[in-house]
């Protein structure tokens, strides 16, 4: 259940298809009803990643109705008012951003791009997966 004052978490990354829709998701589900997860880019992919969708999956976070967007969608009027605002990519990051209602805080969490893997399926898996041997802190600081 989401709380009427949670706090809305819109991650950027240029394609929407990787790094950004996990934001989304991981955010959304670990911060239970603190924290609404959103996801976009500047130029979305026509679709999510799939082994980015599987690597969600396996860790069983949901992935229904994910779907890559563009960042347009969170700058329109009746979009929701962010609190946060987060790139995931060097190229989001450089790129000139649409003006956010609200002033949200801006942060840059450079995060290497898994859909650049290159070999098998199960190499592009384990790229993607690759990034959970990095855990965030012990102790994180949720307000």
């Amino acid at each position: 259940m989401t709380e009427p004052n949670a706090y809305d978490v819109l991650f950027l990354c240029t394609h929407n298809s990787a790094r950004s829709i996990m934001g989304e998701v991981i955010i959304d589900y670990l911060g239970k009803g603190r924290f609404r997860g959103y996801s976009a880019g500047s130029m979305p992919a026509t679709a999510p990643n799939p082994f980015a969708l599987k690597t969600l999956a396996n860790l069983k976070f949901p992935t229904a109705g994910l779907r890559s967007k563009n960042w347009d969608e969170f700058a329109k009027p009746d979009a929701p008012v962010m609190d946060f605002v987060i790139t995931v990519c060097d190229n989001a990051a450089n790129e000139v951003c649409p003006i956010w209602p609200g002033q949200p805080i801006t942060a840059h969490w450079g995060v290497e791009d898994p859909s650049l893997a290159k070999g098998t399926d199960e190499q592009k898996l384990r790229r993607i997966c690759a990034r959970r041997a990095h855990p965030p802190p012990a102790n994180p600081v949720l307000p």
